[in-house]
């Protein structure tokens, strides 16, 4: 029965070290990290929106009085 040949496992597994190595240090160097909320600069421009140029009110007519 052959003998199982281990004489080039270290060589093996000590290259394949950096090899994983460098490869996660490229993934994360493609990673986008988005900032929290509060680092945020918030965006100040305001817009018109065509209903906040005129006063309107709503009438709900279930809230109204009853008219006899």
């Amino acid at each position: 029965m052959p003998q199982l040949n281990t004489s080039t496992w270290f060589i093996t597994i000590m290259t394949m070290l950096p090899a994983l190595y460098l490869i996660m240090q490229l993934k994360l160097l493609n990673t986008n990290y988005y900032l929290n909320p509060s680092q945020k600069i918030p965006n100040m421009q305001t817009f018109n929106n065509p209903w906040q140029l005129k006063w309107t009110k709503i009438y709900l007519l279930h809230l109204q009085p009853q008219l006899s």
